[in-house]
């Protein structure tokens, strides 16, 4: 196939508004459900433990403990599905995975160091 289609093709499915977020963030994706005829938003809240891909095929993956049970969700960027998505906290994080919070338990589990936003003043 010409690459130029292909491009022009990826550009439009592309999401315009991304929301800059990392792993280690705390997120809340709001997802578009559909029941039958209706349609509504549901939260899922959570700390982002991985991104992987780019461009159209971009996704990352979302960990919360729910009634002490581990669940994970794997959510792509560019998705219709995904309406938005809103960064709760920002984390500080040396690694790019961090499947380590899946033997966690309790606090350990969703506890992320969280990123000092203050500015030094050198006076």
């Amino acid at each position: 196939m010409n690459q130029a289609l292909l491009d022009k093709i990826h550009g439009e499915q592309l999401r315009k508004d991304k929301t800059p977020f990392n792993v280690g963030d705390s997120v809340r994706v709001h997802t578009k459900v559909v029941e039958g005829d209706k349609e509504r938003i549901q939260i899922f809240s959570g700390v982002v433990i991985g991104k992987r891909g780019r461009g159209l095929e971009e996704s990352f993956t979302v960990r919360r403990i729910s009634y002490g049970e581990g669940v994970e969700r794997i959510f792509p960027v560019n998705s219709p599905r995904v309406d938005k998505i809103e960064v709760e906290r920002q984390g500080s994080v040396r690694r790019a995975k961090l499947t380590y919070l899946r033997k966690r338990v309790g606090k350990g589990a969703t506890a992320v160091k969280e990123k000092d936003t203050r500015q030094s003043s050198a006076e």
